[in-house]
Parts: C-alpha cells; sequence; structure tokens
C-alpha cells in the first residue's frame, strides 16, 4: 500500500534523505546536462509527457506512440505549457540529440519520436532515486523489484507521468518555493539552498544554510547569475531566505516554512511514485513507518 504524504513529510529523516537523493541526481546532471535538462522547470512536465507517449505505444494504444502532433496535443490536454513553448521543446531536443526521429514512414508531425538512450539513462536513475529514498523510509524493497521487473521504467513511468499530471500540489504553488519551480534546473535550486541544513531545530523560525555563494550556484547550474539573483531576491523579500551579513557575501538562512513548502512538495512527489509503483508492480509489502 502506497505511503500517505501525511506521513511521509511528516518522517523526520525526510530531509536528509532528499539531500543524499540530490546529490545522486546533481552528478548526473554535470555528467551530461543536456540529457538532464529534460527535469528541468516546465522540462519536469513536458519530459514526462514525451516519454510517457513513448512508452505507451503498442500497449493500450498500438497505433500511438510519441510524435509531435501527439506531444503538442499531450501537454495542451492537461495544461502544461503552450503548444508554441512544446514545439521549441522538441525542437530543441532533437537539435541537441535528446530525442530523435526513428527510421520509417511519416514526416514533420507525424513521423515517431524516440528518446536517445542517454535521456532513457537519465529518467531510469531517476526513478531509481525516488524509489531507493522511499525504501529508506520504511524499510522496503522497491528498488529490487524494478531492478528485476522485465521493462520496468517503460511499465511504471507513464503512471508516474499521469499522477503528476493530476496533482496541483506539484504544479501550482502559490507560495514562496514556486519562486524555483520555473527556473532552469528546477529542483536543483532548492537543492542547493537546503544541502548546507543540517538537524532541523524544531521552533526555529530560521535554518542556518552555511555560505552560499551566487556566482558559485550559478555556475554550477548553469544560470545566468542575474537571472537566479533576481529569483533568489525574490524568495528573500518573500521571506522564505536571507543572509546573516552581506547579501550574496555571507552565511544563509532558510525560513521553517520555506523549507516545509519544498518538503511537503518533495512528500507528494514521492507518493505519486509510490502510487504509480503499487499500480505496476502490486504494493511493495514494507510496513508503514511512524515518525
Amino acid at each position: 500500500m502506497a505511503l500517505p504524504v501525511e506521513e511521509i513529510a511528516a518522517h523526520p529523516a525526510l530531509l536528509g534523505l532528499v539531500q543524499e537523493q540530490s546529490r545522486v541526481l546533481f552528478a548526473v546532471y554535470e555528467a551530461d546536462p543536456r540529457a538532464s535538462s529534460v527535469f528541468g522547470n516546465q522540462r519536469y512536465l513536458m519530459g514526462h509527457a514525451a516519454f510517457a507517449l513513448y512508452f505507451r505505444r503498442g500497449r493500450a494504444d498500438p497505433l500511438g506512440g510519441l510524435t509531435a502532433a501527439r506531444f503538442l496535443d499531450e501537454i495542451a490536454k492537461h495544461g502544461i505549457a503552450s503548444r508554441n513553448t512544446g514545439d521549441a521543446f522538441l525542437k530543441e531536443m532533437l537539435k541537441y540529440g535528446i530525442v530523435q526521429y526513428m527510421p520509417g514512414a511519416g514526416d514533420g508531425r507525424t513521423r515517431p519520436i524516440e528518446p536517445a538512450p542517454s535521456a532513457i539513462g537519465a529518467l531510469h536513475t531517476w526513478v531509481a532515486a525516488q524509489l531507493s529514498t522511499l525504501d529508506r523510509l520504511d524499510g522496503a524493497s522497491r528498488g529490487e523489484t524494478f531492478a528485476a521487473a522485465p521493462d520496468a521504467l517503460g511499465t511504471i513511468q507513464p503512471l508516474i507521468a499521469d499522477g503528476l499530471f493530476s496533482s496541483g500540489a506539484t504544479r501550482d504553488q502559490e507560495t514562496a518555493y514556486a519562486n524555483f519551480i520555473w527556473v532552469n534546473s528546477r529542483g536543483f535550486v532548492m537543492d542547493w539552498l537546503t544541502s548546507g541544513i543540517g538537524t532541523v531545530t524544531p521552533g526555529a523560525a530560521r535554518l542556518p544554510a552555511g555560505h552560499v555563494s551566487i556566482a558559485d550556484m550559478a555556475s554550477a547550474l548553469r544560470l545566468s547569475q542575474t537571472h537566479l539573483a533576481r529569483r533568489l531576491r525574490e524568495a528573500e523579500e518573500a521571506g522564505g531566505i536571507g543572509w546573516e551579513g552581506a547579501r550574496g557575501r555571507s552565511n544563509m538562512w532558510v525560513s521553517q516554512d520555506f523549507l516545509r513548502e519544498y518538503l511537503q512538495v518533495q512528500a507528494v512527489k514521492f507518493a505519486i511514485v509510490d502510487t504509480a509503483f503499487d499500480l505496476a508492480f502490486g504494493p511493495c509489502g514494507g510496513s508503514h513507518f511512524r515518525s
């Protein structure tokens, strides 16, 4: 039975596990930024839409699969992005070899498209990281099942996509955290900001996050320093973050509320992945924890 969002969000080890997972995924990003860019900002949902169309070919829809026309219809149906944004995304993915046209009939909007091996690899690592974190929360063995199941990635990913598309909590945050949802490299900005947080003191309004250099962060995440600084200032004005001394040149703090929002979104994502796992492979057999 999938873990409830409330239990995941309340688990005392959640922050540490999310930090560990972030280090794994950031290493993948550093090794292949273009392939991993599928998981940045709106790309996060557009990427899942494209993968789901690709993996569902020959199953529920034997005549389906990923084409430009179907992709644009899919993102429009779910309100993920405009058709122009989706078209630009797909053209960029084709330009850099993240996806490629399949041999055979069709042209333009109807020609079948498939993800490149590098993109499949990045997605596999992302799913495996989510399952590993869930296993460490309740002691189950989802990761082993995923590793052993035939066509595991193609089975679970469309179900994860369904959950993400139907969850407002993963898309429409009206909070300080929302300032980072549409920054390139999406979660990595929040991951970077929270990586220096250690023990969370109950009741503390501000949590020390260590020294955070805007220049270093922008360089590592391949962002415009001006753009990142503007987004950080917006979060600062909302009370989510701040500096103990000179802005950008001293130790930073993250508000307890800001961290809670971030972990709540993470908990929703983990619950979506866990539900998808149950639908794909059956209950994992783990016991629910109690925080």
